[in-house]
């Protein structure tokens, strides 16, 4: 194992505090007061602290911050921003909530961080057609604030209240993704920035239609481009009818191949669960004690159903029937909301959770994706690695779509161990693809994962995707560093 414990090009682990300050001043003042002039002197910072908060998410990858942040209001004066910088040759960082786990947004080589959250407009609303429009300060729980009264709601949901246009751009997805898709599932439309100042409609302006065979799928083109193709000023999202009813339940299992099986034979059985978590035996016992739950210390499930009352029945039934078959127990079941809420909330907790395991440590998070047959298999290796590499880490993961999250618990001034949970996550990406699976199913490219994807897409993978950054952003200044 020693031989994995070499200097890494992640700019991984030099823990935020010691915020690199390399490009500080390097924008002139002509250029500053021309950002002043396009959105007004209110909405520009040079301000050392509000580019610290600025050049970093919720990784541990080195804060990097911008040399000025802007606050514009309107999408004209993103078109303007952008087409500033690009004529001056300054990079340009899009900026949401900044919840990311794979620095993208630290500004490697300095720029202008466009800070897009002052911009939160509800734009329009079709309830007939299922959909709306929301500008990129928008965020899922204020959304589904508004829809509440409308029997609808946006069900992506990746645990923090991220920004939606920031989920587009990050290809988010969550809990609810084995019933209802990923933000790819869930997006009609994107109206997106180019980095010289051009508007496109990924669409056509003001489409919201749910197929189409016309052209290239451009909307899928910028879902998942992590702010490297272009700025998403609006996103069109596609909306659902709030179910009738919902059971929740935790079970618990013997071995991690038992709540795998059981995943799969309840897929098989095209029982349309809506939620289906995986929390190991570690994992469990810190949300017992975070959580206050008293769940068994096991490989567990935690499952939701939606549907109507009498669609509920019949899916309990059959899923408590199959998780029996495969050696389940300790069932729990949540019918009502106050119940549901505090299993979910544990769950959605698991960060925390975790970090209380090792209190005065850091949290590090890493996901990779596989398919559900090979997902016992990776977790078990996965463990094993825990132990190999003396790490202390959880494992929680959206077991029904072969996607899991290992939280690590690191001290940041300790060299070596960053070195080995650096090797560990690595090491985890390269067993994913060997698998068949990819190195990242949910936290993106970004900067930590740059040396896996050429060995995940292969070479002419690489050379499209190049052509394809070129094409748009020929001077590779649209958050420069990351994915590519």
């Amino acid at each position: 194992m020693a031989i994995l414990l070499r200097p890494a090009s992640w700019g991984l682990f030099s823990w935020r505090g010691y915020c690199s300050r390399g490009t500080q001043g390097r924008l002139s003042a002509g250029f500053v007061e021309a950002l002043k002039a396009v959105v007004g002197s209110p909405h520009v910072s040079t301000a050392a602290v509000v580019r610290e908060q600025h050049g970093h998410d919720e990784s541990m990858h080195r804060c990097q911050p911008p040399d000025a942040v802007v606050w514009p209001q309107n999408v004209e004066q993103v078109s303007r921003l952008a087409a500033l910088c690009y004529g001056q040759g300054v990079p340009i960082i899009p900026f949401g909530t900044g919840t990311g786990l794979e620095g993208g947004v630290c500004a490697v080589q300095g720029g202008v961080c466009i800070n897009l959250t002052r911009m939160d407009r509800i734009l329009e609303l079709n309830p007939e057609d299922f959909s709306v429009v929301v500008e990129p300060g928008v965020t899922r729980k204020a959304l589904n604030t508004h829809l509440r009264d409308r029997g609808l709601w946006f069900p992506v949901d990746p645990g923090a209240d991220a920004s939606l246009c920031g989920m587009a751009a990050t290809g988010a997805s969550g809990t609810n993704s084995v019933r209802y898709g990923t933000m790819r599932d869930n997006v009609l439309n994107l109206e997106v920035v180019l980095p010289s100042g051009q508007r496109l409609h990924t669409a056509g302006p003001g489409r919201r239609f749910r197929k189409s065979a016309a052209g290239y799928n451009l909307t899928g083109l910028f879902v998942g481009s992590e702010g490297t193709l272009g700025l998403i000023t609006a996103a069109t999202l596609r909306l659902h009818p709030v179910p009738e009813a919902t059971v929740a339940a935790t079970c618990a299992f013997p071995t991690v191949q038992a709540a795998v099986d059981s995943t799969v034979h309840i897929l098989q059985a095209a029982v349309p669960v809506a939620r289906i978590e995986f929390l190991d035996e570690v994992m469990m016992d810190a949300c017992n004690r975070h959580s206050k739950l008293n769940c068994c210390v096991a490989p567990t499930l935690f499952l939701e159903f939606h549907g109507s009352e009498q669609a509920l029945a019949e899916q309990v039934q059959r899923t408590e029937e199959i998780i029996r078959h495969n050696g389940g127990s300790h069932f729990s079941w949540a019918k009502e909301a106050e119940e549901r809420s505090r299993l979910w909330a544990a769950r959605h907790n698991a960060w925390y959770a975790s970090l209380a395991l090792r209190p005065g440590c850091k949290g590090y998070s890493t996901d990779v994706c596989v398919p559900i047959s090979r997902l016992p298999e990776i977790l078990v290796q996965t463990k094993e690695d825990l132990e190999a590499w003396r790490l202390t880490g959880t494992i929680v993961g959206h077991v029904g779509d072969g996607n899991f999250h290992c939280i690590l618990l690191v001290d940041p001034e300790d060299p070596e161990e960053l070195l080995r949970v650096q090797a560990f996550a690595e090491q985890l990406g390269r067993r994913a693809l060997a698998l068949h699976g990819t190195c990242t199913g949910e936290h993106g490219i970004g900067l930590g994962k740059r040396q896996l994807l050429p060995e995940e897409v292969g070479a002419v993978g690489m050379e499209t995707m190049r052509q394809i950054k070129a094409t748009l952003d020929p001077q590779g200044l649209m958050n420069p560093g990351k994915v590519l």
